[in-house]
């Protein structure tokens, strides 16, 4: 009786220390740390930090301390939901925060400072006629009077006696890298195409500064894109040709595939007219060496670039929107050039309403058959009246449906608003380019005027579809925020890219071929109403991918189908062309800079080798200038 006693109080005492042993290893050695900044860089002090757990709902707080630093200890294993809280900064949130055993995990966040410019002092207001001309009106926008700024619009002028205080306030959306897909789970691979070109030169403003550029700045497809390839013409009356290739892969024991897009390229004299609209940035944070002045030479060569055929008005905005220059032929280039001369910073940024009235400019001298755009230029910001991306998006797709398309080019530092730039060029049938010194204008305005102001196919799409029986999975590089549904692709609602004439798009994906995977691939259960084992392979021999595209005319609403087939035939290395090795140096690049986990075994140095290899015919230099990027990043990442 005594001994069976004695064991099971001894029991419990064990089933007890079990039980503390247990619980104390599932919390104890688990925890979440990390530092909270400001999208300038600065920490933040006492942000509250949350976290909940997604199952139980039971959440803990703390607060960064002088360092921006925050920690929670013995945190039990859970999903949680994270969440950063500051009065006038932007919330984060962050779901599915994963925690195990024995972990230290870390999240760096970055809230996006909301505090508002100040407003400059407005008195002497004046309702004067957008319609009237600039000898008569008694202020105009961005004019210099004798003291202060005056400015004048469609709504009143004004006058500014001081010059507003401007902060650090650049943003960027974050990107969540593609990962692997299982081809005999998701084999159509469908985007919309990207001609935009604003990434590669802001990341160059970053690198030449000395400083890492933001991640979110990094679309490895725009700096892919930035570069032109030797693709060939097309032919038999089709606006595109379709450019196939694949090798194997520089970074890994997988391989490349290449596929290239060309449109047609139109000579300049062959251009059709243009009815131009500059809209133009005169706010006080334009008051820049490289925000105005700049803009000003850069439409001065646009200028010179245009014939009698082609038509230009200004619109400038700041506190409010106002025509500074009727539509006026190009020819009469004396006025158009006097006109941006006068122009000076100084105000608010009332963008939405700047937005309207070019519009309404532009479809007022509507040419039809021509060419009629809004070029909007401006250091991104906007903060008078409408300024959220979601009321931007739905005014300029509401604008597009006149027919008028949409250029966004970007000035400057400090100000810049990416993600808005981006999603006003890419709803308004339009580009985005970013305009850091005089070359890269040239280049946009001049050198590449057809493919920027001339647009030879609407809402372009690319849908790819692998072989199960070949390829293994695969992962497309970049064009993470260009994702489109499977059923997007046949759907002429659904609105896609722009491609301009001579225009090219690349895309690249890394495939692991059947059999070759190194046990790193996703994995799923067995599809219960698929067959895994298809005899498909018999009909279609040695297809590796199908490549299809879908595009429609600038003015049509219905798209025509192009397809392509690529065999499984494996290029030798020393037989790939000079716009495989390139672009793959460049997407190469791409990641290093986004400190990609697919990078592999990429450093400087191999890109470096890699683009000198692939460099081929440099004629205006942008390959070997790369060269020298690749070098700086070199110097700043190691």
């Amino acid at each position: 009786m005594k001994r069976t006693y004695f064991l099971t109080k001894f029991n419990l005492v064990l089933a007890l220390l079990l039980f503390t042993v247990t619980g104390f290893s599932q919390t104890s050695s688990i925890s979440l740390k990390g530092i909270i900044k400001d999208n300038l860089g600065f920490v933040v002090v006492d942000a509250q930090v949350t976290i909940k757990d997604e199952k139980t709902n039971v959440n803990r707080s703390t607060k960064t301390n002088t360092k921006g630093y925050y920690e929670f200890k013995d945190m039990p294993t859970a999903s949680y939901y994270f969440k950063v809280d500051k009065a006038n900064y932007k919330k984060y949130r962050k779901s599915g925060v994963e925690l195990t055993l024995g972990q230290t995990k870390t999240i760096n966040a970055k809230i996006i400072n909301l505090m508002p410019e100040p407003e400059p002092i407005v008195d002497e207001l004046e309702v004067v006629d957008a319609e009237e001309s600039m000898d008569n009106a008694p202020a105009l926008f961005g004019i210099s009077s004798k003291s202060g700024r005056a400015f004048r619009s469609g709504i009143g002028s004004g006058y500014y006696r001081n010059e507003p205080v401007y902060h650090n306030t650049e943003s960027y959306n974050s990107i969540e890298e593609n990962g692997y897909k299982l081809t005999n789970v998701n084999p159509l691979s469908t985007f919309s195409v990207d001609v935009d070109a604003a990434s590669y030169s802001n990341v160059r403003r970053f690198l030449l500064n000395g400083q890492k550029p933001d991640k979110g700045a990094v679309r490895v497809e725009e700096l892919i894109n930035y570069f032109h390839y030797d693709y060939p013409n097309p032919t038999d009356e089709q606006p595109f040709s379709i450019t196939t290739e694949i090798g194997d892969c520089p970074w890994n024991n997988n391989k490349l595939v290449h596929i290239g897009l060309q449109g047609e390229r139109i000579e300049k004299g062959n251009l059709p007219a243009s009815n131009l609209v500059f809209l133009l940035d005169v706010s006080g944070s334009m008051d820049q060496p490289n925000k105005l002045p700049l803009l000003k030479k850069s439409f001065k060569m646009l200028v010179n670039e245009l014939g009698d055929r082609d038509r230009i008005a200004i619109v400038v905005y700041a506190g409010a929107a106002g025509v500074v220059l009727n539509s006026t032929s190009a020819d009469n280039s004396t006025e158009i050039l006097a006109a941006l001369e006068k122009l000076n910073a100084g105000g608010s940024t009332a963008g939405g309403a700047g937005i309207k009235l070019a519009y309404q400019v532009a479809t007022d001298n509507f040419i039809q058959g021509g060419n009629n755009r809004v070029i909007l230029a401006t250091d991104g910001d906007f903060n008078i009246g409408m300024s959220s991306d979601a009321a931007m998006k739905d005014l300029i797709e509401e604008k597009r449906k006149t027919g008028v398309f949409l250029t966004c080019l970007g000035f400057g530092t400090g100000n810049i608003q990416d993600s808005k730039m981006e999603t006003l060029a890419d709803k308004g049938n339009g580009n985005y380019a970013y305009i850091d010194n005089l070359l890269e204008a040239k280049k946009v305005l001049v050198t590449e005027i057809g493919a920027t102001l001339v647009t030879i196919a609407k809402d372009v799409k690319i849908q790819v579809e692998f072989n199960p029986t070949i390829v293994e999975s695969y992962r497309l590089i970049g064009y993470e925020n260009r994702l489109l549904n499977e059923e997007d692709f046949n759907d002429d609602k659904k609105d896609a890219g722009e491609i301009g004439a001579g225009h090219s798009v690349t895309a690249l994906y890394e495939v692991v071929m059947k059999g070759e995977g190194d046990g790193t691939n996703p994995t799923v259960d067995p599809l219960r109403y698929q067959d895994d084992n298809p005899t498909d392979s018999r009909k279609y021999g040695n297809e590796l991918l199908t490549v299809k595209f879908r595009y429609k005319a600038p003015d049509g609403d219905e798209s025509k189908l192009l397809e392509r087939n690529l065999k499984n035939k494996v290029t030798d290395w020393s037989k790939l062309s000079d716009n495989y090795k390139f672009s793959a140096a460049v997407a190469g690049f791409g990641m290093l800079l986004r400190e990609s986990e697919y990078k592999g075994t990429l450093n400087f140095d191999a890109i470096l080798k890699l683009a000198k290899e692939g460099k081929g015919d440099d004629q205006n230099g942008y390959r070997a200038e790369f060269l020298r990027l690749v070098d700086a990043a070199k110097t700043i990442y190691e």
